[in-house]
C-alpha cells in the first residue's frame, strides 16, 4: 500500500492520475474513500471474439489507473468502480448494455466502444441515458460530427485525423496507384474515403483504384480471395484498415500467398496496435508503414516513461493505444469531477467541454465545439524485433500534432 501511495503522490505532483477500475472490482486507498459510496463508471468493450484483446487492454489500462487514484484517496473523497459489459461488436447489444448500466446498475459515467459501426448506432441513444460518455477507441468522424450531442466525448483520434497523417506520409513514398483492403463497415469505408481525399490533395496525379478495392466482412477468417484480388490489381500502394484478429489473419495468409514479395507500399491505418504486434511477433514483416493513435516508445516525457514502466510492471507487456486511451479517459473524468465539484451530469459535461489535461504524449485537449480531442497519429516503419517487448520496433517515427491534422468543427454538429 505504501508503494501505491508513493506512486500516487508522484503522479499528483505531475498532474496526472488515472481513475478507473477493472470488471466490477475497485481498490479503495484510504479510510475516507472506503467509507464513501463509489463513483460508478460503466464500460462497454469487445470482451469476446476475434478482437477481445482490445477490451482486455482497455481493462488493463483502466485497472492501472483505478489502483493509482483510489490508493491516493479517490476523487472528492470517493473511490471509483467500474462495471464492464461486452458489446460484442453489435450496436443493438451495446445499446442494451448501456441501458442496463445506467438504469439498472446506476452508473454515473460511461466509456468504451471499439467499433465505429457500434458507435454510430449507440451515439444517438446516449441523450436518453443522460450520462457523459467518453469514446476511447471507435474512430468514426460521425460520433463527434453529424451525430454529435452534448453527452458524447472522444479522447482519441478519429478517422479524419488518422488519415490526414497517413496521407501526408504516403504522398512522399512514390506510389502512384492505390487501392485498399479493409472491413466492410463504417471504419473500412471511411478510412478509404478520407485517405483518398487527403492523398489526392497532396498528390493530384495519384490514381485511386476504386474498382479494385477489397472489403471483407469484419470477422472473416479467409482473406485469400481479397488478397489475390489486390495482387491481381498490381497497385503501387495499399491502404490496409483491417484490425484486431482480422489483421493478424491477413498478415499470416498474405505471407503464405507471397503478398509481401510484390513490392507494394503497405500502409496500415491502425497497424501499430500492440495487441496485433504481440500476436504476430516476427511474422509482421519489416518495412511496413504502420500508424497508431499512441505509440509507447515515441514520447520522451516523464509522464510517458512512468506510465509505460508501471504498465509493463503490472502486465508484463507494453501498453497499446487502446490501453492508453482508456487510461486517459479516466484522467479526464477525474479532472472534470474535481473541477465541477460534483458528479452531476450537466456539471461534469460543462467541465469536460474545452478541458486540457497532461497526458503521456503531452497535453490532451477536448475541443468545446464538438467534444473531439485535438490529437494526431503516430506513423512509423516496422524495423527489427524488440526482443524485450516481443514485438516489432518502429523506425522513422513521425508524431503528428493534433492542430495540424484536425479539420474544423463539422457544421452538422449541433451540441
Amino acid at each position: 500500500m505504501s508503494k501505491l501511495l508513493t506512486c500516487g503522490k508522484r503522479l499528483r505532483q505531475l498532474g496526472l492520475i488515472g481513475v478507473l477500475a477493472a470488471a466490477t472490482v475497485f481498490a479503495a486507498g484510504t479510510a475516507t474513500a472506503q467509507n464513501k459510496d463509489p463513483i460508478k463508471i460503466g464500460g462497454i468493450y469487445l470482451m469476446s471474439g476475434s478482437a477481445a484483446t482490445y477490451g482486455e487492454f482497455a481493462k488493463q489500462g483502466a485497472t492501472l489507473a483505478i489502483n493509482e487514484v483510489n490508493a491516493a484517496g479517490g476523487v472528492l473523497g470517493r473511490p471509483f468502480s467500474l462495471q464492464l459489459e461486452d458489446g460484442q461488436g453489435k450496436a443493438a447489444v451495446a445499446i442494451q448494455a448501456a441501458r442496463k448500466l445506467v438504469f439498472q446498475d446506476k452508473v454515473d459515467l460511461l466509456m468504451g466502444l471499439d467499433s465505429s459501426g457500434v458507435a454510430e448506432g449507440l451515439v444517438p441513444t446516449v441523450p436518453e441515458l443522460g450520462k457523459p460518455f467518453m469514446i476511447t477507441h471507435a474512430a468514426t468522424p460521425a460520433a463527434t460530427g453529424k451525430l454529435c450531442n452534448k453527452y458524447v466525448f472522444r479522447d482519441g483520434t478519429n478517422v479524419t485525423q488518422q488519415m490526414a497523417g497517413l496521407a501526408a506520409v504516403a504522398a512522399k513514398v512514390g506510389a502512384k496507384k492505390w487501392t485498399t483492403i479493409g472491413p466492410d463497415y463504417a471504419f473500412g469505408h471511411q478510412t478509404w474515403e478520407y485517405f483518398s481525399k487527403d492523398l489526392k490533395k497532396l498528390q493530384p496525379d495519384v490514381e485511386l483504384m476504386d474498382k479494385a478495392v477489397a472489403f471483407p466482412k469484419f470477422g472473416a477468417e479467409d482473406f485469400t480471395p481479397f488478397i489475390n484480388a489486390v495482387m491481381a490489381a498490381k497497385p503501387d500502394g495499399v491502404m490496409i484498415s483491417l484490425w484486431g484478429g482480422d489483421l493478424v489473419n491477413f498478415v499470416r495468409q498474405a505471407t503464405q500467398l507471397g503478398y509481401f514479395k510484390q513490392g507494394f507500399k503497405n500502409f496500415y491505418a491502425v497497424g501499430a496496435a500492440t495487441e496485433v504486434l504481440t500476436a504476430l511477433g516476427d511474422q509482421m514483416p519489416e518495412g511496413q508503414w504502420l500508424a497508431t493513435r499512441y505509440w509507447y516508445d515515441s514520447w520522451d516525457t516523464p509522464l510517458n516513461k512512468q506510465f509505460v514502466a508501471d504498465y509493463k510492471k503490472a502486465y508484463g507487456h507494453p501498453p497499446s493505444y487502446n490501453a492508453e486511451q482508456a487510461y486517459m479517459a479516466i484522467h479526464l473524468f477525474k479532472a472534470a469531477i474535481e473541477k465541477a465539484g460534483s458528479v452531476e451530469p450537466d456539471k461534469v459535461i460543462a467541465a469536460l467541454s474545452g478541458i486540457t489535461v497532461p497526458a503521456p504524449f503531452g497535453e490532451l485537449h477536448i475541443r468545446a465545439g464538438d467534444h473531439q480531442a485535438l490529437i494526431g497519429p503516430t506513423v512509423g516503419v516496422t524495423g527489427p524485433m524488440n526482443t524485450a517487448d516481443g514485438i516489432r520496433s518502429l523506425t522513422q517515427i513521425q508524431n503528428f500534432k493534433g492542430a495540424d491534422v484536425t479539420p474544423p468543427v463539422d457544421p452538422a454538429c449541433k451540441l
